[in-house]
């Protein structure tokens, strides 16, 4: 098997194997920790420890370990959250709660830039575009990654009430730690000879990358899929799918979500080449406002069977856009800056999470849908002049060309 695609399916089984447990772990924390409000708790100071960690750790923890070290440490946090399951109280859901979501930001931060590199690796290789290749593995990594919520609702929704295996956490570690092959960024260690970067500048570096315009437009994209992501998994199930057909189809909705989601971002990881990513982009922004609009007029009855599926499938296939192309599209963007691209990446997305989950008590689904597609729109406008500036310095070049006799050049 060619060198770059094991690194890829690596990574990518060992994501499969640790969050076919975490994802169960966290979808059941409300329901099996209620007393006291452990298990909300418990969910909060995890996005807190992740936003927390998004500032700082990723960009110092991958310079000092690496994306390997990185990865496999942060690999360690989720396994200590599982094993404070098995003996849930205040004194060990709350402290694993804050270590996997320090651990969370570095752990993906550390897997985006893997497979960047490994992107780039392989086109130079090839001598196909950069970006083409690290869509196709984006697209590949996620095709397995979100498989890990089929397995995950499967086993909570054949034996509801009850975790997942706890032992493919140890899987994932032991499984990343010998197979996985530590990869170096070429252009990031000549940068670095000639002059290194001092302790505070790496780990201000997430703050120091929002200087760049491009940067602040796209954080709203995170953002969104943050808000997307907490709707479809609290309101959709509880306000949708719980009321009318019973608690026991909720594991099966979220099976939908996760395989229409798998097989696309595959899709559209090979899609991308021919497409371009904004008609992708162009796509996910479509499918959920349909989305949106039809979650606002439907009510929903139990004998609309159907159609309480065909909803979260659609929902999967515009999700499948923001994970792969967010991305791809961060990596390509900040090459030079993909580890603080990818924790801010993360913060913003967190912040979405947090958000959401913040208001969802006390805002009727209404309100909340009004507001996904206030964000949406403004996240897709935003990516369309990070669109505009791209293409301009694309162009710039042409325009230093000299002019033919008898023009006269113009100031734009």
């Amino acid at each position: 098997m060619e060198r770059n695609l094991r690194g890829v399916l690596v990574v990518s089984l060992g994501f499969l194997l640790l969050f076919t447990a975490y994802g169960g772990l966290q979808s059941l924390q409300s329901s099996l920790y209620s007393q006291e409000g452990l298990g909300v708790t418990a969910l909060s100071t995890l996005y807190g420890g992740m936003l927390l960690s998004s500032l700082f750790l990723p960009p110092l923890l991958i310079k000092t370990l690496g994306c390997k070290g990185t990865i496999v440490l942060s690999m360690c946090c989720y396994v200590a959250f599982s094993l404070g399951n098995f003996y849930a109280s205040w004194y060990t859901l709350v402290p694993t709660s804050i270590l996997l979501g320090l651990g969370a930001a570095p752990l993906w931060s550390a897997q985006g830039t893997y497979l960047t590199i490994l992107g780039n690796r392989r086109a130079e290789g090839t001598g196909q575009a950069g970006k083409d290749v690290v869509n196709q593995y984006f697209g590949i990594f996620f095709l397995i990654f979100q498989s890990s919520g089929v397995w995950g609702n499967l086993i909570s929704s054949l034996v509801f009430g009850q975790t997942p295996t706890q032992g493919s956490g140890v899987l994932a570690v032991l499984l990343t730690a010998v197979f996985l092959e530590p990869i170096k960024d070429a252009q990031r260690e000549s940068e670095e000879k000639r002059k290194a970067p001092p302790f505070w500048s790496t780990l201000l570096s997430t703050f120091k990358l929002l200087r760049d315009k491009r940067l602040r437009l796209l954080v709203l994209l995170p953002l969104y899929c943050g808000f997307e992501q907490a709707f479809l998994a609290g309101d959709y199930t509880r306000s949708y799918a719980t009321c009318a057909l019973g608690i026991q189809f909720v594991g099966y909705v979220m099976i939908c979500f996760a395989a229409v989601n798998a097989l696309c971002s595959l899709l559209y990881g090979k899609l991308s080449k021919f497409t371009g990513r904004a008609a992708l982009f162009a796509l996910g922004a479509v499918t959920h406002l349909s989305c949106i609009v039809a979650l606002l007029l439907w009510r929903p009855h139990p004998s609309q069977l159907p159609v309480f599926f065909v909803l979260p499938a659609l929902w999967g296939v515009a999700d499948a856009v923001w994970q792969t192309q967010n991305n791809a599209l961060f990596g390509v963007l900040f090459e030079k800056d993909k580890e603080a691209a990818f924790a801010s990446y993360r913060l913003w997305e967190a912040l979405g999470f947090v958000i959401a989950f913040g208001y969802s008590t006390f805002l009727c689904v209404s309100v909340k849908l009004y507001i996904l597609l206030a964000v949406l729109s403004l996240a897709v406008a935003a990516y369309a002049a990070v669109e505009c500036l791209e293409s301009r310095k694309a162009a710039r070049p042409l325009a230093s060309t000299p002019l033919a006799e008898g023009e006269t050049q113009t100031k734009m």
